[in-house]
C-alpha cells in the first residue's frame, strides 16, 4: 500500500486526482468588470440571465451597464424560476437558440446559474431534455464539446454555483430533484462581488449559508479519491471523485469562515465583513465539491424538494410549495453526520472544531454526536426549519423519500459508505426534529 498527501492508495484504487476550477476574480467592485471580461473573451452579443427580483436590483443593472459600455449587444432574459425546474430549463433553452449568442453572463443565485448553464448547452448541441441528465432518471450523455463563454456573478453567499459544473431543477414529471453534470458546464469566469449580496433577505442568508457550510462537510467527509476504481483513461475520472488533498483545502476554510461568521450575517445583512467572508466560503467550498462532489445530505434534499407539499420559506416568493435548496439539504445533515462518522471519526471531529465545536475530551465514538449538535445548534440559532417535521414531512413520507433518493447514483456513491434504501429509510428518521 502507498500513500498520495496522506491518502492510502489501495489496489485498482486512483492514484491521481483532478483539479479543476472556473478563473475566479473576487472582491468588492468585481461586477463592474463583467465588460471587460466579455470582450476579453471576444463576445460581441450575450444573453444576461436573471430572474424577476433580482432583475430589479442594482446588481444586474450595473452588469448590463458594463457590458453596454464594452460595446457588446445584450439582452435580458429575466424569466428564471426561483428554483428551476425542467420545463423552466426548456423555456430558456429556447430563449437561448432563438438568440444566437456568442456568450453568456448569469447575474443571480444558483438558480439563475444552473438555468444558464442548461440553456446554453440545449442551444448549442439541441437533444431530447433527458439526453443530459444524470443517470438513472436520464440518458446521463456526455455534452459533445466546447461550450460557448459564460462569465458567472452571483449574488448570494451559497450555491459555488459559479466554479461548478452542475446544474439542478427539480423533475416535475417525476417529483424529483436531478441534475446535469459535466465538467464543460463550469463557467469560464466567476465574479464574485460580495458588495452584490447585500439585498438577500435573512432567510436567504441562512439557506444559502447552509448550503455552504453542508458542501464542505460532505465534501470534506466524502469517499476519498483513491478508493474508486482507477478510471480507463485520463478524462473518464468523474467529476465527483471523492475527498482529495484539492478539495481538503478548500473545505476547510470554508468551515473556518461558516463557523465564524455565517450565524453574523444572519442576524444582520448589513455586516459586510460577514457577508464578505461568506461569499469568499461559498467560492472554496464551490471548488472544493466541484471536484470533490457531495454526498447524502444533498442525495436527500433532491427528494425533500421534489416531494414537497405546502411549506413556504419566510423571504422567499410565495404561491407555490418551496423548500429553498440549503434548507432542503441542511434538514438531513445532522442526522447523516451522527449515522456515518464512524467511518471516518477524525475528521468528522476536525470539522466539528472548525465549525466552531468544543472538542476537547472528545474521543471516535463522539464524533457524530458532536458534529450533529453543533450543527442542529447552528440552525436553531439561524432559524432554520427544526428537521423534517418542520417542513412539512412524517412517517408517511419516509419510503416515498427513500426511493426519491435512491436514484441519485452520483451523490449515493460518493458517500462514505454503501447505503440502500433501509438504510435512507433511518436516516430520514433520524432527520424529523433536532431539537
Amino acid at each position: 500500500m502507498g500513500y498520495c498527501l496522506g491518502y492510502a492508495l489501495i489496489e485498482g484504487g486512483d492514484a491521481a486526482f483532478s483539479m479543476d476550477a472556473s478563473a475566479v476574480t473576487f472582491g468588492p467592485g468585481a461586477l463592474a468588470e463583467v465588460g471587460a471580461e466579455a470582450t476579453s473573451l471576444g463576445l460581441r452579443r450575450v444573453a444576461l440571465f436573471t430572474d424577476a427580483r433580482i432583475g430589479k436590483l442594482p446588481p444586474v443593472d450595473e452588469a448590463r451597464r458594463s457590458l453596454e459600455r464594452a460595446g457588446i449587444d445584450v439582452v435580458v432574459y429575466d424569466e428564471v424560476h426561483i428554483e428551476p425546474t425542467d420545463r423552466s430549463f426548456v423555456e430558456a433553452a429556447r430563449f437561448a437558440a432563438e438568440g444566437r449568442f456568442d456568450g453568456y453572463v448569469s447575474v443571480g443565485g444558483g438558480s439563475v446559474i444552473d438555468t444558464c448553464k442548461a440553456a446554453l448547452l440545449y442551444a448549442t448541441y439541441p437533444a431530447d431534455f433527458d439526453a443530459y441528465v444524470n443517470r438513472p432518471i436520464g440518458e446521463g450523455r456526455e455534452v459533445p464539446g466546447p461550450l460557448p463563454p459564460h462569465v458567472a456573478c452571483p449574488t448570494t453567499t451559497g450555491t459555488g454555483a459559479e466554479c461548478t459544473g452542475i446544474a439542478v431543477f427539480d423533475d416535475t414529471r417525476r417529483k424529483a430533484k436531478t441534475g446535469i453534470a459535466s465538467r464543460r458546464l463550469r463557467p469560464t469566469r466567476a465574479l464574485v462581488d460580495p458588495s452584490a449580496t447585500r439585498t438577500m433577505p435573512r432567510s436567504v442568508v441562512a439557506a444559502s449559508g447552509f448550503d455552504v457550510v453542508s458542501h464542505a462537510l460532505e465534501s470534506y467527509t466524502a469517499r476519498p479519491f483513491s478508493t474508486r476504481p482507477r478510471a480507463s483513461a485520463a478524462n473518464q475520472r468523474p467529476m465527483s471523485q471523492g475527498a482529495n488533498p484539492w478539495s481538503d483545502m478548500g473545505c476547510k476554510s470554508a468551515l473556518d469562515l461558516a463557523g465564524r461568521y455565517l450565524l453574523r450575517a444572519v442576524a444582520d445583512a448589513e455586516d459586510e465583513e460577514a457577508l464578505e467572508a461568506m461569499a469568499w466560503a461559498a467560492t472554496l467550498a464551490g471548488i472544493a465539491f466541484g471536484n470533490a462532489g457531495v454526498h447524502l445530505p444533498h442525495a436527500m434534499s433532491y427528494a425533500v424538494s421534489g416531494l414537497c407539499r405546502s411549506f413556504t420559506m419566510p423571504g422567499y416568493p410565495e404561491g407555490e410549495p418551496l423548500v429553498p435548496h440549503g434548507v432542503s439539504v441542511v434538514v438531513n445533515a445532522p442526522s447523516v453526520f451522527r449515522a456515518l462518522a464512524k467511518t471516518n471519526p477524525s475528521r468528522h471531529l476536525e470539522a466539528a472544531a472548525m465549525l466552531g465545536a468544543e472538542t476537547r475530551g472528545a474521543g471516535p465514538e463522539d464524533a457524530g454526536e458532536v458534529l450533529a449538535t453543533h450543527l442542529s445548534g447552528m440552525m436553531r440559532a439561524a432559524g432554520v426549519p427544526n428537521g423534517l417535521a418542520g417542513v412539512g414531512y412524517g412517517e408517511a413520507d419516509v419510503e416515498a423519500l427513500a426511493a426519491g433518493t435512491i436514484v441519485q447514483a452520483r451523490l449515493v456513491a460518493n458517500a462514505p459508505c454503501g447505503v440502500d434504501e433501509e438504510g435512507l429509510r433511518a436516516l430520514f428518521r433520524g432527520a424529523f426534529t433536532y431539537w
